[in-house]
């Protein structure tokens, strides 16, 4: 990734994710977004980069938080209903958009409507819908 800054995760899940992103980016701050701790032990960030809380508030108040704006944002926080995500993501999108760098990625498996965000190709093999990768531009 050509862009410098932390890692966003948002929604730590059982940690999975969050492990892969230490493996790919060993010399990146990884900050991570969950209302509750609900992963294995060897997955959960220290309490530095652990944001525990409603996602709304958290975010609006992460920048200071983070050192400022984020090169990649994972955002995997789903509530497996349809309606409940799209507000969900119509609420934070703004958000997460405040605190990514120009050029930087976010991937979700929500699709976020976003000026200024551009949608990149998936990896071969993933489905269109299924995840979505996008760009910003500024």
């Amino acid at each position: 990734m050509d862009v410098p800054g932390p890692i966003l995760e948002l929604g730590l899940g059982n940690g999975r994710t969050y492990d892969h992103l230490r493996e790919l980016f060993p010399d990146r701050e990884i900050f991570v977004f969950d209302r509750r701790v609900a992963a294995h032990p060897d997955c959960i960030p220290d309490d530095t980069h652990m944001i525990v809380g409603d996602i709304v508030q958290t975010l609006q108040s992460a920048e200071e938080r983070i050192g400022g704006k984020a090169a990649l944002a994972h955002c995997d926080i789903g509530t497996g209903e349809k309606k409940k995500n799209a507000e969900l993501i119509s609420t934070i999108a703004p958000l997460v958009d405040a605190l990514m760098l120009p050029g930087g990625i976010v991937c979700s498996d929500q699709e976020y409507s976003v000026a200024g965000w551009i949608p990149q190709p998936l990896p071969l093999g993933v489905s269109p819908g299924r995840y979505f990768i996008n760009r910003l531009e500024r």
